[in-house]
């Protein structure tokens, strides 16, 4: 094998820097259509008014972000649920406030793994999977993976204000030109959704995930490990789940079950291989892997991409 060009692949050891923020007017968001045109409402055809309420998404002030789409200031609300210590010092980029997993969903997966596994997070984000697998399965070693860097530097902030950022390798690279260097117990899996507008489709195929269909991305992971857990988008499409567990010989165990927050499904989450209740032999594979620790093969693979461990 050849190795990766470290041009393409990074350790990701950044400075976080604090987000960007711009002044505004909040009397002037606040204006109507009627104010700026200085109509009456009264004489407002309620057909325009809806139309102009359309027209491009509004800006509203958050005081941490500056301004932001009020799409993402709905998420903003629920900033707790993310992160449940937000005030600490949580750092995100408008991407990262719809694309984080629930803490509450994000700690049931991090719950599948025994201690002492090795983790791998495919499309980390700003962390919020990864701290959660790091805080509370003891022992735990997560590989943060991400392509963008300003996604991994928050990741960083976040894991620090956590107390888990050496339980956590952050890795600034592709997903797919890693996979064949890296080895693990488990992987998980939460690749792009395509963004709030997800919700309009009302059957999520997984031809539709970024920056690869599902299907493959799936093979790559089940190249590392039969071990995966996916979170997907609550209108998935249950049967081509299903199918993923075909692409094994012999099929892979499969469980499927809803995710909620406060009552509300925020998603879907697919455990395959040991990680599929009731199914032995993880807990021992884990404890051959890691009895001495780091194995060989990760240390190992993180030099090819010239990487010191």
């Amino acid at each position: 094998m050849q190795p990766i060009d470290i041009a393409d692949v990074e350790l990701a050891v950044l400075e976080t820097s604090e987000l960007t923020t711009f002044p505004c007017s909040v009397q002037n968001l606040r204006r109507t259509s009627a104010e700026k045109t200085k109509t009456p409402p009264s004489l407002l055809n309620p057909k325009k008014q809806k139309r102009r309420k359309k027209q491009g998404p509004c800006r509203k002030l958050i005081p941490e972000q500056g301004l932001i789409t009020t799409d993402i200031a709905k998420y903003w609300r629920q900033r707790y649920s993310l992160f449940s210590r937000y005030d600490d010092g949580i750092q995100m980029d408008e991407e990262g406030w719809f694309s984080a997993t629930p803490e509450e969903i994000a700690a049931t997966h991090a719950a599948r793994a025994s201690s002492g596994t090795i983790v791998i997070d495919c499309f980390s984000g700003v962390g919020g999977n990864a701290i959660q697998f790091a805080l509370r399965i003891r022992g735990c070693h997560v590989v943060a993976i991400d392509i963008d860097p300003q996604k991994i530097g928050y990741a960083i902030n976040n894991a620090k204000i956590y107390g888990v950022e050496d339980n956590i390798d952050f890795i600034v690279g592709d997903f797919f030109q890693l996979a064949p260097f890296l080895k693990a117990d488990v992987v998980f899996l939460s690749p792009p959704w395509g963004g709030p507008s997800y919700k309009k489709i009302q059957n999520f195929t997984l031809d539709l995930f970024k920056p690869r269909d599902g299907y493959s991305i799936f093979q790559v992971a089940q190249k590392i490990t039969p071990n995966i857990i996916m979170f997907l988008p609550r209108n998935v499409d249950i049967n081509q789940v299903e199918e993923l567990s075909w692409l094994s010989s012999p099929p892979l165990n499969f469980e499927i079950e809803e995710s909620h927050v406060q009552g509300y499904t925020k998603g879907i989450t697919a455990y395959f291989g040991y990680i599929v209740s009731g199914s032995p032999g993880l807990s021992k594979l884990s404890e051959v892997v890691t009895s001495q620790g780091i194995p060989s093969f990760f240390t190992a693979g993180m030099r090819l991409l010239g990487f010191n461990h």
